[in-house]
């Protein structure tokens, strides 16, 4: 999966940042989320240097072979968003196309938030934008709502999700997470947390191969997982720095895409404020041009359905 596909390390923002590319042509930039990395968007990639676009992602700050600073005050909102600037400055990028999933669409939205001159049209997958709510919290919210044993509450302490993680083994963890189709929201329970290590039941599907398995498990088997759930233990510090931009809208051109069994999409609330007639969405995404619900697809949407994902993207991105 990695024919023509170049590494390349770079210094920016303070800290060393991999990137892989492929192709020519106006810039495409590529945002993973959870538990992923830049070979989340290996269908991407070769895709659009196909289409004639130069394609870059990224591994994230904590991911993959970008660098994991320890503190986790270095994942904050700023940080984050200011590794994407900094990246597209050494790149010599004054503006690129943003397509971005989950974790990674959180970035996403904070850049168009923050610095909607270096955006020139945003595909978010999965993840709506989230207006900042002045009176909750985000992890004491999520608690309230949804207990201790939801996923977000349970990668708060430091070290604890790690451990239990180093339980099991990491390619199995990582075939669970992946593989997982369920529109209910997440929980790890405390006992047996990832279920049996010897359960044989879960299959891979078509769209993700023992190879794609085995490319995530070297990487976290190298990298642990500590910078990756870094980034969910900054919510409160996010929310806190993010009050500047309380009721701010979002103003650069938005296609929304995500599958009908995403358990993002089923989260309370979410439905209504995507589809709902008080137009949430719209009103705090100025030029949202186009909501789409995929059938039967499920979190993971740009490895389930690459060929249809491709098709929303270049689409909406020939506009501008």
């Amino acid at each position: 999966m990695e024919d023509g596909i170049v590494h390349k390390h770079i210094q920016a923002n303070g800290i060393k940042i991999h990137i892989a590319e492929k192709g020519q042509g106006q810039t495409i930039l590529f945002l993973h989320g959870f538990p992923e990395l830049w070979y989340s968007w290996r269908h991407q990639i070769h895709a659009f240097a196909s289409f004639g676009y130069r394609a870059i992602a990224p591994d994230l700050r904590g991911y993959g072979d970008t660098e994991a600073p320890n503190q986790i005050g270095a994942y904050s909102c700023f940080h984050l968003v200011g590794d994407i600037v900094a990246l597209l400055d050494f790149l010599g990028e004054e503006k690129v196309y943003v397509v971005a999933h989950d974790m990674g669409a959180m970035v996403g939205w904070y850049l168009c938030l923050f610095r909607p001159d270096r955006v020139k049209a945003f595909v978010s997958l999965s993840v709506p934008f989230r207006p900042r709510n002045a009176k909750m919290k985000p992890v004491p919210t999520l608690r309230a709502f949804f207990g201790e044993d939801y996923y977000m509450c349970r990668f708060q302490e430091p070290g604890k999700m790690e451990a239990e993680i180093a339980k099991y083994d990491t390619k199995y963890v990582l075939k669970k997470i992946l593989t997982e189709r369920s529109p209910s929201p997440p929980m790890i329970p405390k006992e047996n947390p990832f279920g049996s290590p010897l359960d044989a039941s879960i299959t891979l599907p078509a769209w993700f191969t023992q190879e794609d398995l085995d490319y995530y498990a070297k990487k976290y088997q190298e990298t642990g997982f500590t910078g990756a759930l870094n980034n969910y233990r900054t919510l409160d510090l996010n929310w806190e720095l993010l009050a500047p931009w309380t009721g701010a809208q979002v103003n650069v051109p938005v296609k929304y895409i995500v599958g009908d069994m995403d358990m993002v999409y089923n989260m309370p609330g979410v439905k209504d404020y995507v589809h709902g007639s008080k137009g949430g969405f719209k009103k705090d995404v100025l030029m949202l041009e186009e909501v789409v619900v995929l059938e039967g697809v499920a979190h993971f949407i740009n490895q389930e359905k690459p060929d249809v994902i491709n098709k929303h993207i270049l689409n909406f991105i020939s506009k501008f």
